[in-house]
């Protein structure tokens, strides 16, 4: 099978997630809590299905680089310094399962900003996930964890956040998204707890849903393309799945590596585009300018217009709005992103899909399996 056919196989599925709903009562929050904001049983119907044949499974560690600092080690010292010691940074954890018969290529879900590949492994109100829905498709299903995320730790040692002695490694300093951040950035609604009409979000959830996100350092795309890279050396060709932030890193792999034999992009951000031809910066929603991705050399660009590639956007998309406009600059960019590469490509082989126009509502990408029976 043809990677093309692959990915129309892939994005069945895909869609599949997305129009495979919760159904029921949608009842406005009674007040301004949580707990208050969910509605229905958390532990009610998750909608398993049948036995799934697993024949391997496992996780390992690919990628990242040792560091050591100056001095002699001490073995009688406690482990207050790190005088001569090394220590293994910036790999990308990798988990994995094989079903019986796998088809040709596994698929790679990578995460996106503020949480883990844990979003991939079942929905907030604890149905089935992407990974499960992906491997009763009969796909080989690899999540990942990349470097300075999750179980892929961070560069920290003795003593001050990211410094290894006098060296700073990695900036002294940690970010997170709050939950009103999140409820209102991914699009559940236009303020705390106040959800969109046409939401199919499943509230049941919202605790778990906020409890995902988790708290980071800063990123640097060169060493996560580089273990994204490394892990298709071991693995072999794979199509990716990325969301959000890691859109992005899966368009860097693909120029890396020819191990790429597709993408399906969740409302990917910052994609990047050809030297001299990238889109004016954007407003912010206070006017400050919001320029799109670092570009690439051309040559490296047309790698982009070789292979099949998806971009699921969602709906509910504001145009000027704290929080969330990043969205609208998102899909505009993503717009021009789409005509920068069907300029040099069979416009066949990109698709972009709404999921309003398939039958779906208020499904923004942070809700990617979130909405998987």
């Amino acid at each position: 099978m043809n990677s093309r056919r692959l990915l129309g196989k892939v994005s069945g599925a895909c869609l599949f997630g997305l129009a495979a709903i919760l159904l029921g009562l949608v009842l406005p929050p009674t007040g301004n809590s949580v707990a208050a904001a969910q509605t229905g049983d958390p532990e009610g119907k998750k909608g398993h299905g049948s036995p799934i044949t697993i024949v391997e499974q496992g996780s390992f560690f690919v990628g990242g680089t040792e560091v050591t600092a100056p001095g002699k080690f001490d073995p009688t010292v406690r482990s207050t310094s790190d005088a001569g010691q090394s220590f293994q940074i910036d790999h990308l954890y990798v988990q994995y399962q094989i079903p019986q018969h796998p088809r040709r290529f596994p698929v790679v879900m990578i995460h996106g900003a503020s949480s883990t590949g844990s979003v991939w492994e079942s929905t907030p109100d604890g149905r089935e996930g992407y990974q499960t829905t992906f491997l009763r498709r009969g796909f080989a299903v690899y999540i990942v964890d990349f470097p300075r995320r999750g179980k892929a730790g961070f560069p920290s040692f003795n003593g001050t956040l990211g410094a290894l002695l006098d060296k700073q490694v990695i900036p002294n300093r940690t970010n997170r998204l709050s939950d009103q951040g999140a409820f209102i950035g991914v699009r559940l609604g236009p303020d705390f707890l106040e959800y969109f009409p046409n939401t199919q979000f499943p509230k049941a959830g919202l605790d778990q849903f906020l409890k995902e996100l988790i708290p980071g350092v800063t990123d640097d795309e060169n060493v996560i393309v580089d273990a994204l890279v490394a892990l298709l050396e071991r693995i072999g060709p794979a199509i990716l799945v990325s969301r959000s932030q890691s859109g992005r890193f899966a368009y860097l792999t693909a120029i890396r590596s020819p191990n790429v034999k597709g993408i399906v992009d969740y409302e990917g951000a910052n994609q990047p585009f050809p030297v001299g031809q990238a889109p004016a910066p954007l407003p912010a929603y206070d006017g400050f300018l919001v320029g799109p991705g670092a570009p690439v050399p051309l040559e490296d660009f047309l790698k982009l217009t070789k292979i099949p590639i998806q971009i699921v956007v969602g709906d509910n998309i504001p145009s000027f709005q704290p929080t969330a406009d990043s969205a609208a600059r998102d899909s505009t960019n993503t717009t021009n992103f789409q005509e920068a590469v069907c300029r040099d490509r069979e416009s066949s082989r990109w698709r972009r899909i709404a999921v309003a126009t398939a039958g779906c509502r208020n499904l923004r990408q942070y809700a990617r399996p979130i909405l998987r029976s």
